[in-house]
């Protein structure tokens, strides 16, 4: 599937969303796990345009591309924001606690994670890469 390249703005989400949402249809996910993909990219999407860039004053782009084979889909969302690994981010101490008791940050990325099958993190080339991956059923292989 061809990628896509857009500036690193709140408004660039829904081209990503929209993005992630044609990349799970043409690999056949059920709405489920094209769901959890999509919240996914979002989460991190969203922290890189927020905390990467616009807290910082910084300018960037985002960039995503998807490839489907037999068994999954990988999408990988590549931005310029300073290097952060979401798998660095301490877990919740519980999930179970009311949204209003609990302290702000980390349960999104807690999320994002474990939504997917398969997430992977690296800094190259001056660029954050990351990675997640959804196992395709033998229904939509």
């Amino acid at each position: 599937m061809e990628s896509l390249t857009v500036p690193g703005t709140l408004e660039s989400l829904s081209a990503i969303r929209a993005y992630v949402m044609t990349a799970s249809a043409s690999a056949g996910l059920d709405k489920r796990s094209a769901y959890r993909l999509s919240l996914a990219v979002d989460e991190i999407a969203t922290n890189v345009v927020v905390h990467g860039y616009m807290e910082g004053n910084r300018e960037g782009s985002l960039s995503i591309g998807a490839d489907i084979d037999e068994s999954l889909l990988k999408v990988a969302l590549e931005d310029t924001a300073p290097p952060y690994d979401p798998r660095k981010v301490p877990a919740p101490d519980s999930i179970d606690t009311p949204l209003e008791d609990r302290d702000i940050g980390g349960l999104g990325v807690f999320l994002a994670l474990r939504g997917v099958d398969q997430f992977a993190y690296e800094h190259v080339a001056g660029r954050n890469r990351t990675i997640f991956i959804m196992n395709r059923t033998a229904q939509s292989a």
